[in-house]
């Protein structure tokens, strides 16, 4: 991944952007903790169904909207040889090999696998995640006799989101379609011998934009030695969604935005001009 983007851009939007979501996000769903507690159970995304396994490809991999100035002809690593160029690429993609010290190995293109088709789920306990977790506590504030996140709390994202604005989906998308047969193999290890990985994050990604954009700060309360939403609607939420909600409405904002951009990639569109890296401010957005 790194050698002239030598994986795809694909794979490095997919990386740099929904691992810092999983990374970012999971680590301020495991930091709302107000004491150390029993490690949760693994996430429940077992097999393939039958109906699944045999449902048709809806988004393959040929229709995404890669620049062929990206592409390389050299031979991809295997999948348990591929964290040294995945590393190198990102680097390359992030900067300053920001990303590269924040992403957690071996296996990196499992671990993003695994951390990205959780999102939609409950919960992310159990999952090898991708990235390393803020080294800051969980701020909260009150407002309102209310316990709200904190204001302060973004700062805890900032490296993430550093990686975030820089990253340019067109080039991520690129390495990705190079990388794809790895990510694709990793998908089936995990548990999915007919599925189509493409499909899985294209999905993942939908559900990721229809996380709510509450006009004020949620209300969280504790439960159970942590912080949950006081709002049953916000708490029901896939663990992905409630993740973006933490992040805050600025940075959920910049965060859809990159993905939206990167959706229309992966689904053959071409982006306009400003459509890469334009958020919409918060309770603007476009329909999710």
């Amino acid at each position: 991944m790194g050698r002239q983007v030598s994986m795809g851009s694909w794979i490095a939007a997919v990386v740099v952007v929904l691992v810092v979501i999983a990374a970012g996000g999971y680590l301020a769903y495991k930091t709302t903790h107000l004491e150390p507690s029993t490690p949760a159970a693994p996430a429940t995304s077992g097999p393939a169904t039958t109906s699944s396994a045999l449902a048709s490809i809806q988004h393959p991999i040929a229709q995404v909207q890669a620049s062929p100035a990206n592409t390389s002809t050299t031979a991809l690593p295997t999948l348990d040889q591929s964290d040294a160029e995945v590393t190198s690429a990102l680097q390359q993609l992030a900067g300053n090999g920001k990303l590269s010290a924040l992403l957690v190995r071996p296996q990196i293109i499992a671990r993003v696998v695994a951390s990205i088709d959780a999102m939609p789920g409950r919960s992310l306990g159990g999952v090898m995640m991708a990235a390393r977790t803020p080294k800051s506590a969980f701020v909260t504030q009150q407002v309102n006799g209310h316990t709200v996140i904190g204001e302060k709390n973004a700062a805890r994202y900032a490296p993430y989101m550093q990686i975030v604005e820089q990253v340019d989906p067109q080039a991520l998308v690129a390495w990705y379609v190079r990388a794809y047969p790895l990510f694709q193999q990793a998908y089936r290890q995990l548990g999915y011998p007919h599925g189509y990985f493409n499909d899985r994050l294209i999905a993942v990604i939908d559900n990721l934009l229809g996380a709510p954009e509450p006009a004020e700060p949620p209300v969280l309360q504790a439960s159970n030695g942590r912080y949950v939403f006081a709002d049953p609607d916000l708490e029901s939420r896939s663990a992905g969604q409630r993740l973006l909600l933490r992040t805050g409405p600025v940075d959920e904002a910049k965060i859809k935005a990159k993905l939206r951009a990167i959706r229309s990639l992966l689904i053959g569109q071409h982006l306009h001009p400003a459509s890469a890296g334009t958020a919409p401010q918060p309770g603007h957005a476009g329909s999710n």
